[in-house]
């Protein structure tokens, strides 16, 4: 099986720091970062502070923010909402199925062994790897057809 080691270069948009918009909690999210780091609180108000900065902002401001108290419990099914969210858009669903049926692995210098592996050593959970692959997967198994156009369900 091939395997895609970086979310860099053609494989960007798999990244949650890609500029897609990500609609969630009744926001738009500039991309998945934002989203995934807004699901760290539980109001409203508390979320807006996350719509409309770049990834890298909305990542140093999730780790300034007193975290849900559930929030162990609930990171994992936080990065599939993220994911389903961003990839209901067609053109992302297509560029996810182009990558075929190869092994996404969230590879990373920063030593995040828990949505990646490290780069060198190919190490970690990869749990962002695991919802990509199992997102592919689900679009493949529910075809919509829009305007007789082969896109994915949105989920």
């Amino acid at each position: 099986m091939s395997k895609i080691t970086q979310f860099r270069g053609n494989y960007y948009f798999l990244s949650n720091f890609s500029d897609y918009p990500v609609q969630l909690d009744g926001l738009t999210y500039l991309n998945g970062e934002a989203a995934f780091q807004a699901g760290k609180v539980t109001t409203h108000n508390e979320r807006l502070a996350f719509v409309g900065i770049p990834p890298n902002i909305a990542k140093s401001k999730g780790r300034k923010v007193k975290l849900r108290s559930d929030w162990e419990a609930v990171k994992i099914d936080r990065m599939r909402q993220v994911i389903d969210a961003k990839f209901s858009d067609p053109k992302l669903a297509k560029l996810l199925d182009q990558t075929g049926d190869a092994e996404l692995l969230e590879g990373n210098n920063w030593h995040d062994k828990i949505w990646g592996v490290d780069i060198n050593t190919l190490q970690g959970q990869n749990q962002l790897g695991k919802i990509l692959m199992a997102k592919r997967e689900q679009l493949r198994v529910k075809p919509l057809d829009i305007n007789k156009e082969n896109v994915y369900a949105r989920n």
